[in-house]
């Protein structure tokens, strides 16, 4: 099959969306699919990429570490001339996925957007944020949504969410999957060792964008007070974000300075070996559509403790592959890492084993397995439907019948934000 990947967050970027892009388009070139990818230009791209089509973008957005493409629709229809993609698969609602729904327009084909945030919870990386913006974005999500022919969300809680928000079109529920031989073969040893942590430590760790959505202050707090009942006990951070010097700080001003390391982005053997040679991963964000970090940590046999919140709980299950913390609190949580820390070898044993079961359900070959069914349910009932034999005006028609689309969408998405405004007076 011919699959056009159409992404705002693509390699050297890292973050959820775009690992899950690396990861599902791997697996699909492996099975002998091609698939093609278009994505903005980031600082410190490759010199040489195969079948990936870059397009101009503004670097680090507002201060965060995304690039923003700029709208260049007509270039990215040019640059696949020579392609024919049977299907589209976007997965951002705005800037490129506005391309992903005019490149489908001209060639009578089926769409698929991955709803991977809950992108009311990132509002504030963009000037002006508000109540009414969350309420536009919501808004202009659900509508970008009905303009696909199918809806995948990582986990059920999204998929129930989206729901009851308007979403009309087919939703189905695929998470990202992990490639579990990749993380299942590390040296936690050898990591250890380079992180001058002593061998009889127990190590917390945390990998991530060190983001503020990521609730990495009350994480960083349980981990302190953690720390600071038990003398054998370290924390390690593996990232970059606009957080990361004020956690250092944070645990050098408490005296923890000696049992906190961490290093930046780290390439998958060398993450493999630090999910290895942590004894818990420790996790507290409440934005996940799903914590892929989650699955690769049990894909490592690393027991997780975590909150409860979506993209979370169809994970982790408490007691079972981990602790799952009810609520945000940071003496629930601290009593959780301690339930981990104070396990046997015979308990430790048996828990490993219901990680690995979890890891197993959450491989990539089984998601990809449920994405290209998914592909061809929508090939087999939305032929090709091109009455007229391609031409400039043909091609010109869709294009602007789909802005139109797209036009009225973002029309109704502000008419919805201002009738949301409180009255004056």
């Amino acid at each position: 099959m011919n699959i056009l990947m159409v992404t705002n967050a693509f390699s050297p970027h890292v973050g959820g969306v775009a690992r899950s892009v690396q990861g599902f388009t791997a697996e699909f070139r492996r099975g002998g699919h091609r698939v093609v990818v278009v994505a903005p230009i980031f600082e410190g791209i490759p010199g040489k990429e195969t079948d990936v089509v870059r397009v101009p973008a503004i670097q680090n957005f507002n201060g965060s570490d995304f690039s923003v493409p700029m709208p260049v629709s007509g270039k990215v229809i040019s640059a696949l001339k020579s392609y024919a993609p049977q299907i589209v698969h976007s997965h951002h609602p705005f800037l490129l996925g506005d391309t992903a729904l005019r490149v489908a327009a001209t060639r009578d084909i089926p769409v698929v957007f991955t709803h991977h945030t809950m992108y009311e919870k990132l509002t504030h990386y963009v000037p002006g944020d508000s109540p009414r913006l969350k309420h536009f974005v919501l808004d202009l999500v659900t509508g970008y949504c009905n303009l696909c022919d199918a809806v995948i969300a990582p986990s059920q809680t999204v998929a129930g969410e989206i729901v009851r928000r308007g979403v009309k079109v087919p939703v189905e529920v695929i998470p990202t999957g992990v490639d579990v031989d990749l993380f299942a073969y590390g040296d936690g040893d050898a990591f250890r060792k380079r992180m001058g942590i002593p061998p009889d430590a127990f190590l917390i760790g945390h990998v991530g964008r060190l983001a503020p959505e990521k609730n990495l202050g009350f994480l960083a707090e349980c981990a302190i007070r953690f720390l600071s009942r038990n003398k054998r006990a370290y924390f390690f951070l593996a990232g970059e974000g606009p957080l990361k010097q004020e956690i250092e700080q944070t645990f050098a001003a408490q005296g923890m300075a000696e049992r906190f390391s961490s290093l930046g982005v780290m390439d998958h053997p060398e993450l493999a070996s630090a999910y290895q040679g942590m004894d818990v991963f420790a996790f507290a964000s409440r934005t996940e559509t799903q914590g892929m970090v989650l699955t690769e940590a049990m894909a490592a046999g690393t027991p997780v403790v975590a909150v409860d919140a979506s993209g979370v709980r169809e994970v982790v299950r408490d007691g079972e592959n981990g602790r799952l913390v009810t609520r945000e609190d940071h003496e629930e949580f601290v009593s959780a890492l301690a339930w981990v820390a104070g396990l046997s070898l015979q308990e430790r044993k048996r828990l490993g084993e219901r990680i690995a079961n979890t890891a197993d359900e959450f491989s990539m070959s089984r998601t990809a397995t449920k994405t290209l069914a998914l592909y061809e349910s929508l090939v087999g009932v939305k032929p090709l439907r091109k009455t007229i034999e391609p031409s400039p005006w043909t091609t010109a028609r869709k294009l602007i019948e789909e802005e139109w689309k797209i036009v009225r969408n973002i029309a109704h998405a502000a008419g919805h934000a201002v009738l949301s405004m409180p009255k004056k007076g």
